[in-house]
């Protein structure tokens, strides 16, 4: 089954109307593998899962100490798996991340993450997209509302809603600090959006992403029927959230940063096309384009 440009529209000059997801949400056996019974029908239900402190405090440090270091290493001056926030040089962003920490390529292949995410897609899986998100204390920007299918499906070619995204905490995730909030069962609607994607548009949507947001009607009816959770968690958590829920963040104004990584597996028979808004495929380091099985 492959989805086409017909099934789910967006970027169009007027807003499209919502349509019902297609896709299976768990493609896989929901008890043949270490997802339990009740927890792959959370998912399900919700498009989430958290699992908290999946990391010892050991995994969190490593880890930690890699990331903080790309921030600083002069030979990544001027790459563009960098990215700086819109108004200032403080890094937003590293992308293709299990490529410059030895830490995070080990994670990616742990079995508490692959196990569990290849249960959910039903097949072996490859990482699409890979990166690190910083959000410091005081000056955090915000990530706006959007689902990562919808840009996924229009500027990379995604075919399908087979990915599933792992979000791991690297500091404590709290109500205050930016903390990750996702529209329950908003996986099962696409949000099409209006307005039609500049050439590259990778190079200022990473920085403050403008097209391929919901409009406030749209996400008001997500939210009336599933209501908004807000991840709260300790480091080293972990939440497995499909590829089309609905999430975003607020900026953070305290003292506390809220750092996580986000590996996003795909499933092998899920490789991108063409993209369905009819752009240039965005680079690499972005969305892989070559297939490479994990496990």
């Amino acid at each position: 089954m492959i989805t086409t440009s017909a099934t789910y529209r967006s970027r169009t000059s007027t807003e499209p109307s919502p349509v019902d997801r297609v896709e299976p949400v768990i493609w896989g056996d929901p008890t043949g593998g270490p997802l339990t019974r009740d927890e792959s029908t959370a998912y399900e239900r919700d498009g989430l899962l958290v699992f908290e402190q999946l990391l010892d405090d050991g995994e969190v440090d490593r880890l930690g100490k890699d990331l903080q270091h790309l921030t600083r290493d002069p030979r990544l001056d001027g790459d563009d798996r960098v990215i700086r926030e819109p108004d200032g040089r403080a890094v937003r962003s590293v992308f293709e991340v299990h490529r410059l920490s030895d830490a995070v390529a080990d994670l990616a292949t742990d079995p508490r993450l692959l196990d569990r995410a290849e249960q959910i897609l039903g097949s072996a899986a490859y990482l699409h997209q890979t990166r690190v998100n910083f959000k410091p204390g005081f000056r955090g920007r915000e990530f706006y509302w959007h689902s990562d299918f919808e840009t996924w499906h229009m500027e990379d070619g995604m075919p399908q809603m087979r990915a599933v995204s792992v979000s791991v905490n690297l500091t404590p995730n709290l109500d205050c600090n930016g903390s990750l909030m996702i529209v329950p069962a908003s996986h099962r609607t696409f949000v099409g959006c209006a307005g039609a994607t500049p050439d590259e548009h990778f190079r200022a949507s990473l920085r403050q992403q403008e097209y391929g947001t919901p409009s406030d009607e749209a996400l008001a009816r997500l939210v009336e029927a599933g209501g908004i959770t807000q991840i709260q968690a300790p480091a080293g958590s972990a939440v497995f959230f499909d590829s089309n829920c609905m999430h975003g963040s607020n900026g953070n104004i305290t003292p506390y940063p809220r750092n996580n990584v986000f590996l996003v597996y795909n499933s092998v028979e899920n490789a991108l096309v063409e993209p369905f808004g009819g752009t240039t495929p965005r680079p690499s380091y972005i969305a892989a384009r070559e297939v490479h099985p994990l496990g």
